[in-house]
Parts: C-alpha cells; structure tokens; sequence
C-alpha cells in the first residue's frame, strides 16, 4: 500500500503512466474501427453473391439518401427555428410538459417513431391528407417525413441552446431603437445564431444518412423506390447476399465519412462567414 500511495504521490510517474494509459486507450479505439472495415472488406471479397448489383441500383441509393437526408434535415431545421424561439425566449403553462414531449424523437427508438407514422396514416385525418395532397406510406415522401421526425429532436434542442446562449438584451437593445420583436428575430436574433443553425443542419443530415428504422415502417423496403443505402444493406442481408450487404455497407461508410469530410473542409474554409455577427 505504501508503494502504491507514494507511487501516485510522485507525479512524474503518475502522469506517464496516465499518459501512456490514454494513449493505449486511444490506439485500441482506432484499431477496433479499422478492425471493422477490414472484416467488412474481408467478408465482401470472401462471400458469394447471390445477385448482380447494378450501377444503376448503386446510383439510385446513394443519390437517394442524399436526396431524403438534405430535404428532412432542411425541413427539420426549418420548422425547429420557431418552435425553439418560442421555447426559449417565451413562458406559457406546461412548458415543461412540452419540452419533455418534443424530446419524443430523441428518447423513442427509431422503429417506434416510424410505427406511430404509419399508425397516424392510417387514422381518417391521415388518409384524406394522403387522398388529397400526396402519399406518404409506402413512397418516398414516406422517406423524407421518417428522417425529418428522427432529426427534429436533435435539431430543435441544439438551436434551442444556441438561442438561449444569445442573450436576451440584444434584442432588447434593438427594440429600443424601434424595431418589432420579429424585426429582432430576424435582425439580430438569428444573425447571431447563424453558425449555430448551421451546426444544427449538419448534425441532422449526418444522422438522417443513417436512419433506417422510422424509415422502413413507413416507406418500406422496395428496391429502386424507398432504396436508400441503409434499406439496401438490409434488403441484401434479407436475401441472404452478404456480399452485396458488404459492398452497400463500405459504399455508405464511403458516403458517410465524404459527407462529414466536405462540412469540416467547409466549416474550416469558411469560418469567417459562420462566425457570429
């Protein structure tokens, strides 16, 4: 015990063994992902095909999840800029009643989320707004709505923290020289937060690329129609293709990390225009 004590009581060896610790850590996490994509690659030039995957089909997913994750996570961010100014700069009952239900999509497994779509659509309300405007269940819309709930929690809750890291007396400041509360808003409010919707947009597209569960309940699984990659790896593991499921796999992994790769290029390129004003 004596060791050990006066061994933690001489820094020098206790910072190198931490040090050494976090960097073992660190490698360790590293390997494990590249252990990932090296299985993968592995399993895919190993394994049979079942069928012959087409150019076409290839094009058709990737275009169409990125098509779906743009529009839903447009959609969310749109529609989360009111609903969080009106969360954090207004007071009105059971505020923390709605709070908690607006977490709804962040708390709910996606499957969950795209059962109750599915159920809604099916109600009388659902079925004249299909009849009337456009169809939902079991189309591509279906798609776009799914991901646009999946990344709406995550949208409103962090535009709703980059308002309320704006104070308030901006606003104030700018009322006092004549102008409206939506003057404000549109003025100086959101001038501010800039970088943070931003921010916001990029977390939800990132996530809508991978959504698949709220997906597939409401849009379903029909290749070269609700194909996105997510569906297309499962419509390939459900046909017993692994190989196909692989190559699916590595070509989302390859649209994933170009995606996440052009925002950072993007958001180091452009600082000047994201910084707050």
């Amino acid at each position: 015990m004596r060791g050990i004590k006066k061994f933690w009581s001489e820094g020098g060896w206790r910072d190198k063994f931490l040090l050494f610790f976090f960097r073992l850590i660190f490698v360790l996490t590293i390997a494990f992902f590249a252990a990932l994509i090296i299985s993968t690659i592995i399993q895919m030039q190993t394994s049979s095909s079942v069928g012959t995957i087409s150019k076409n089909e290839i094009f058709f997913a990737v275009k169409l999840t990125l098509i779906t994750a743009f529009s839903s996570s447009a959609l969310a961010v749109l529609i989360s800029i009111p609903v969080a100014y009106i969360l954090s700069r207004h007071k009105f009952p059971l505020k923390n009643a709605v709070e908690t239900l607006l977490f709804i999509p962040v708390v709910t497994p996606p499957v969950a989320l795209g059962a109750m779509l599915l159920m809604f659509f099916k109600t009388p309300l659902g079925e004249f707004f299909e009849s009337h405007f456009f169809g939902v269940v079991y189309e591509v819309p279906g798609l776009v709505l799914a991901q646009g709930v999946v990344v709406f929690g995550i949208a409103v809750n962090v535009i709703k923290m980059v308002f309320n890291s704006v104070g308030p007396e901006y606003e104030e400041i700018a009322r006092t020289l004549g102008a409206t509360k939506i003057q404000a808003f549109f003025k100086v409010l959101l001038p501010l937060s800039k970088k943070g919707i931003i921010a916001a947009f990029f977390l939800a597209f990132a996530r809508a690329i991978g959504e698949f569960g709220a997906g597939v309940m409401l849009a379903g699984a029909t290749t070269m129609k609700t194909e996105t990659l997510p569906i297309a790896i499962y419509l390939n593991f459900s046909s017993a293709d692994v190989r196909g499921a692989c190559v699916f796999t590595l070509i989302s992994l390859i649209v994933s990390l170009g995606t996440l790769f052009l925002i950072k290029e993007y958001a180091e390129n452009r600082k000047p225009l994201l910084q707050s004003r």
